[in-house]
Parts: structure tokens; sequence; C-alpha cells
């Protein structure tokens, strides 16, 4: 297993809204704590993961459209975290 984690968000999450595409589920989380918004994105047959910053205007957006959030400096604040799992069967 691989693990990145250069950012961790430790204060009470609220999931605001969770959904499925294919194999991915796709999380919008709120930290009332902090008032910071993130995606949270992870392949379920796979495993691997990783978690999103994004501006709380544009949360909806990113919820429906992650990776454009992903390669886009102009709305991801921050990777909280990623997890890549590499299984050697």
């Amino acid at each position: 297993m691989i693990c990145y984690e250069p950012i961790e968000n430790t204060s009470p999450t609220r999931e605001l809204a969770r959904r499925l595409s294919g194999t991915e589920e796709i999380l919008l989380l709120w930290y009332p704590a902090t008032g910071q918004v993130a995606i949270s994105i992870r392949d379920i047959a796979t495993g691997a993961s990783f978690h999103l910053e994004v501006a709380r205007g544009r949360a909806i957006d990113a919820f429906y459209h992650p990776y454009a959030y992903v390669t886009s400096r102009e709305h991801s604040h921050r990777v909280l975290r990623t997890v890549a799992r590499i299984d050697d069967e």
C-alpha cells in the first residue's frame, strides 16, 4: 500500500451527499468546525482513494465533476489525503 498524507483534517465531518459512478464512490464532506468542504473519491474495486478540498461555492459542481477539480488549480486548494493500494496478486 502506498499512502501519502500531506494534510490530515481530524475535525468532525458531516456527509452532505454520496453517489456512485461505476466502481467509484464520491462523497461531499463538510467540516463544521473549520467551514472546509471536501470531495472524497474512492474506487471500491481497488481501494484507491483521495480527498480534495474545494471552495464552498464550487462544492456541488466538484461533487458532480470531481476529476475536473483535480486537474484545475483554480478550483482545488490542496489534496488532503491520497491512498493507493497495489496488490501483487
